[in-house]
């Protein structure tokens, strides 16, 4: 027997949390300069409790080819990737008008 979803009651098979979750997100991409004049892209305004964040910047990191971090609920990769991030960001499911980059 199939597992059930706690949050929407149908089967794991046809859950469509995920996609909703993916779909009613409003993200913000922008580059920052830290110390060195290094260029950071951050990635907010992703809910961690609907969508897994460390699982999503490991994919970021791979389709980018370059490296870091999630913390405190925003994803930050070394340079500048902002045009990037948002082709990758609605290949994964994210509505493209919901992505705003600054």
């Amino acid at each position: 027997m199939s597992e059930i979803c706690p949050r929407c009651g149908l089967p794991k098979e046809l859950c469509v949390c995920d996609s909703i979750a993916r779909e009613s997100q409003i993200i913000e991409v922008k580059t920052v300069k830290r110390r060195f004049g290094k260029v950071y892209t951050v990635v907010q305004g992703i809910a961690d409790k609907d969508i897994d964040l460390k699982g999503l910047t490991k994919e970021l990191k791979n389709k980018l080819a370059c490296g870091g971090t999630y913390k405190n609920g925003v994803i930050e990769l070394q340079g500048d990737h902002k045009s990037r991030v948002k082709e990758y960001l609605t290949q994964a499911g994210f509505k493209a008008e919901s992505i705003r980059i600054k």
